[in-house]
């Protein structure tokens, strides 16, 4: 019990030592980029003094050590800090925004994950025959097409011309009963299900097609057991292993990769709310939600 505990530990002070070493990369991309954040605040028409004052106020007359320092102190204590364009706490308005990112990401996960791993089995289980080439084909054409250009074809085609789903998530409302929140994610749903079921079916299909290889498979094979029974009761719980790392790397992707798929569909949720801010330089926000993402990433694969 007690090598369990120690690996728990290392593992999380591993995992709390990378995040620390992610806020300084974030930190330190964000001071410098190019432009000046009180410029890009007040306008072309400031006059130097009024941005002189900005810049004192915002602290960006500190050296970036004591910069840092604060910034960190803060969110060890829950603050995120304010928002350069509209004066909000951060921690607050990303609330909401984080609850909407995990509601999307959820219901992509409920679909993506059964759904990859029947297709793996039954990849496996009509292997080299049509259905196995057929599944293969598709999950690569879903991987290589980028998920911007995926979301377009759904929206032109199921929203557009078809009528089926909203066309963009711009209706979204957190207080609507889960039906009408559903159909608003529909698209959205559909393009992280397809991003990242390719990547899940095809390691479940290499996992089990390994373990097919063992003595045991074949020991099963000559009792006269079925190839799915074989497959299912077998194979499949010995290459859970491979299977539950791919499942939780994506699942991580589906939390920090949404922003792509928030920004085409204009959903309210944390991608957005970043690109938002990217655009106003607003640094702070920035900052919170690259930590925010780093943490989710890191403590999913660790998990």
């Amino acid at each position: 019990m007690s090598s369990v505990v120690t690996l728990l530990a290392q593992r999380i002070a591993l995992g709390l030592l990378l995040l620390f070493l992610v806020s300084i990369l974030i930190f330190v991309g964000t001071i410098i980029l190019p432009g000046d954040v009180a410029q890009s605040i007040l306008g072309q028409s400031a006059t130097p003094e009024a941005l002189a004052n900005l810049r004192r106020d915002l602290g960006l007359n500190d050296p970036p050590l004591t910069r840092y320092l604060d910034w960190a102190t803060g969110v060890l204590h829950g603050d995120l800090g304010t928002a350069l364009t509209s004066g909000q706490d951060i921690a607050e308005s990303l609330a909401s925004r984080l609850s909407n990112t995990l509601f999307l990401a959820f219901w992509a996960a409920i679909i993506a994950v059964p759904l990859a791993v029947f297709l793996g089995l039954l990849a496996v289980r009509y292997r080299d025959r049509w259905p196995d080439k057929l599944i293969s084909a598709v999950t690569l054409a879903s991987i290589s097409l980028p998920e911007f250009l995926i979301g377009y074809l759904l929206m032109f085609f199921l929203g557009v011309k078809l009528r089926w789903f909203p066309s963009t998530a711009i209706g979204y409302r957190p207080d609507a009963d889960v039906f009408t929140r559903l159909e608003a994610i529909a698209l959205p749903v559909a393009v992280l299900t397809l991003v990242v079921l390719a990547h899940m079916m095809r390691m479940t299909r290499a996992a089990i097609l390994n373990v097919m290889q063992s003595a045991y498979i074949e020991t099963a094979e000559l009792k006269g057991l079925s190839t799915f029974r074989v497959i299912w009761k077998h194979a499949f719980p010995n290459s859970i292993a491979p299977i539950v790392n791919v499942v939780m790397l994506n699942l991580a992707y589906l939390v920090v990769g949404v922003v792509v798929v928030e920004v085409v569909f204009v959903y309210p949720g944390m991608g957005q709310y970043l690109v938002d801010h990217v655009s106003k330089r607003d640094v702070p926000v920035v900052q919170a939600c690259g930590l925010i993402f780093a943490a989710v990433y890191i403590g999913l694969n660790m998990l």
